[in-house]
């Protein structure tokens, strides 16, 4: 039987979530899978993915093929790059304690990259969020600055009324 390990598409319209299984090619895509070795969630930045990394690595080396996307997600998880340093160590190239040091390394990198992604997307969200209070800010001071230019002129016209009043009720008085 020829499998595939292809993604599932669930959740609603707009908003996808895709369940990582293994199938029968023959199997439709939502249809009956053999097992179900992960998640993908494309809506969140960066991309969630959760995947048991020893049944994708088993069924990878029982034959299994991924398609584009699921390749494109086990390539991102390191599945792909173990069964490389596996098929190493079965020719000799290398023996299994140098590739795990190989392994451990590219996992180190890969965290650290995806660590670096997630603080710029931080902090790019926290400089948005004080631009924005800052234009609300410079907003508030300008819409107080022309209340206050408006209420301003009212009381010195009032002062001046008050003052011409005083000055024809002194001069009612004398005269």
């Amino acid at each position: 039987m020829a499998t595939k390990i292809r993604l599932q598409r669930h959740g609603k319209k707009g908003k996808p979530f895709y369940h990582v299984v293994v199938a029968d090619a023959r199997a439709p895509r939502d249809g009956k899978f053999i097992e179900r070795i992960g998640s993908y969630n494309p809506n969140t930045n960066p991309a969630t993915i959760v995947l048991d990394f020893e049944k994708a690595l088993d069924w990878m080396n029982k034959g299994a093929q991924p398609t584009d996307t699921a390749r494109t997600i086990l390539s991102d998880k390191g599945v792909l790059f173990k069964k490389h340093l596996q098929g190493g160590v079965k020719k000799g190239a290398f023996d299994d304690a140098k590739a795990e040091e190989l392994f451990n390394n590219w996992v180190e990198s890969k965290d650290a990259q995806i660590e670096g992604k997630k603080s710029g997307l931080a902090k790019t969200k926290e400089e948005a969020k004080k631009a924005a209070l800052a234009a609300e800010a410079k907003k508030k001071e300008e819409k107080a600055a022309a209340i206050a230019a408006k209420n301003t002129p009212a009381a010195e016209e009032a002062t001046e009324e008050a003052s011409e009043e005083t000055a024809e009720n002194t001069e009612e008085t004398e005269g």
